[in-house]
């Protein structure tokens, strides 16, 4: 019994592509690069300024207490001093439905939307922010309902078995449309302009911004806050911002048809095999448990976040164990990106590089370190900002090519950094910021150094996520504060803000500033 599937990627280009009208005539015309933004604050012009960074946040109150919400009010007295909030994908879950936008998103940030007072009559795709909150799409973003659960037929055995469960999946009636609910949620949904001159109109409103790549998209932060595409880029302070869709260059090649490739795909069957067996053995044990009763409550929540988690391994095994398939990699983003970086460090104006996306090319969380999915995306960012070095030489006086890398998916708060890896990905500094809602994971039990074929090639030097066991178990949820501070070359000085729920109780803390200065 699968609860989610994961469209192709040839699809998700295809049809986020339509959503955009990418490259349409009258987009080409008006000579429009439909992957940036320019944030019209009044406020870019300050060398020093603060943001703030969420992932993975997307559930609804858990039994007793809502993770999500309870992290959006430690960022409220952190908001009249940020400029904007990123958000590192997994808006919504289990699937990205868009009836879920108003609970899982709407109402836990309602301060930070125009209609803070009747936030309840907003509809998820007619949102516009006070504070920009700037998204990456994340894979329950992009995830469909398989066809079993759409269906819903009760004569069904597991669909029978999973509404006797006490487990609140937040699935709805159907999934995210391949994206769809995400891109009307916060893309500017161009293909919705169907009568003639609305779609020059619109593009002569907004799409006013001069850059030297063209005319862009003009976000106005409590008037027009859409993004022009899933991947887009913007500069605040002679800081550029990279924002990626890594759900299209995530995708393994399968396993080759050799006797080793054949022994690992019968270990991975067998592991799927055991994971469904484990995914009824949760639904018949949470059908036993009392969501009143405190200790049965936070069972059912751990069942809940093991039914997630197991649902994102097998999509994992599947991706290696696909047959006969062509390995779709998102080509056109990742030259996007490189040719983008090259021109970054191009420009004397430029004085530092912040890149954002949902998988984490380097983790030590338990289930996310050594996925296929991990490992690629890891490869497909190497060859990109390898080739970056080789066109730019010396111009980096020996800076990393990029000052911070921010991701979500693994559910938690850590920061790692590269050591020489042999490519240009060394020396970086990595922060996962997958904590802000949904149930957290634990690091993995081989500790922080993770090693590639005898080398050490990253060490995680903070691991916030979950910990202990029974009643004493403690779930930190977490979101960041980042203040950007110099003149020049940018000091961030990155502020976890962490709150614990521990003994059915929360208790909120700010860790020790993590100080990140690239000489």
């Amino acid at each position: 019994m699968k609860l989610v599937s994961d469209p192709a990627i040839a699809n998700k280009i295809r049809k986020m592509n339509q959503r955009v009208r990418w490259q349409d005539p009258l987009i080409v015309e008006r000579n429009i690069d439909q992957t940036r933004l320019v944030l019209e604050d009044g406020q870019t012009d300050n060398s020093e300024f603060s943001f703030l960074v969420v992932g993975d946040s997307g559930s609804g109150k858990h039994r007793g207490h809502n993770p999500q919400r309870q992290v959006a009010e430690l960022m409220l007295p952190h908001h009249n001093e940020s400029h904007f909030m990123l958000h590192t994908g997994d808006v919504i879950y289990l699937v990205g439905s868009s009836e879920y936008y108003q609970q899982n998103f709407i109402q836990p940030y309602r301060e930070f939307l125009v209609g803070t007072e009747d936030s309840k009559q907003i509809a998820y795709d007619r949102m516009i922010f006070k504070l920009p909150i700037l998204p990456v799409p994340g894979n329950h973003d992009y995830y469909n309902l398989p066809i079993l659960l759409s269906l819903a037929s009760l004569t069904t055995l597991p669909i029978r078995h999973l509404l006797r469960s006490r487990l609140d999946l937040d699935v709805g009636l159907h999934g995210s449309g391949t994206g769809d609910a995400y891109a009307r949620a916060f893309l500017d949904y161009l293909k919705a302009f169907q009568l003639p001159g609305e779609l020059a109109s619109h593009l002569d409103e907004y799409y006013t911004a001069k850059t030297d790549t063209g005319r862009c998209l003009s976000y106005q932060p409590g008037q027009f806050t859409r993004l022009p595409n899933r991947y887009y880029t913007f500069r605040y302070s002679g800081i550029d911002f990279f924002a990626l869709d890594s759900n299209t260059f995530n995708d393994p090649p399968p396993l080759p048809k050799t006797k080793e490739g054949d022994a690992n795909r019968k270990l991975l069957e067998k592991r799927r095999e055991d994971f469904e067996q484990e995914k009824l053995e949760i639904i018949e044990n949470s059908s036993k448990l009392r969501p009143e009763n405190p200790s049965e409550a936070d069972q059912l929540d751990d069942f809940h976040a093991k039914m997630s988690q197991i649902e994102e391994l097998i999509v994992d095994i599947d991706k290696q164990l696909a047959t006969n398939k062509t390995t779709v990699t998102d080509i056109e983003q990742l030259d996007w990106l490189k040719q983008r970086l090259i021109a970054s460090w191009n420009n004397s104006e430029v004085r530092g590089r912040v890149i954002y996306f949902h998988h984490p090319p380097y983790v030590t969380e338990a289930t996310k370190w050594q996925q296929a999915q991990t490992l690629i995306v890891r490869d497909r960012l190497r060859g990109v900002l390898d080739a970056v070095a080789k066109e730019i030489g010396s111009l980096t006086q020996g800076r990393p090519l990029v000052d911070l890398v921010l991701n979500g998916h693994a559910h938690c708060l850590e920061h790692l950094e590269t050591m020489d890896t042999g490519h240009a990905d060394s020396h970086i500094h990595w922060v996962v910021c997958g904590g802000s809602g949904f149930s957290l994971r634990r690091q993995r039990i081989e500790g922080a150094d993770l090693m590639e074929e005898n080398r050490l090639v990253a060490r995680s030097h903070l691991f916030v996520g979950r910990s202990g066991q029974g009643f004493q178990k403690r779930r930190p949820y977490s979101g960041l504060r980042i203040d950007v501070k110099g003149d020049g070359q940018p000091k961030f000085i990155i502020r976890p803000l962490i709150a614990e729920w521990h003994q059915r109780q929360w208790h909120n803390r700010e860790l020790e500033p993590l100080i990140i200065k690239n000489q």
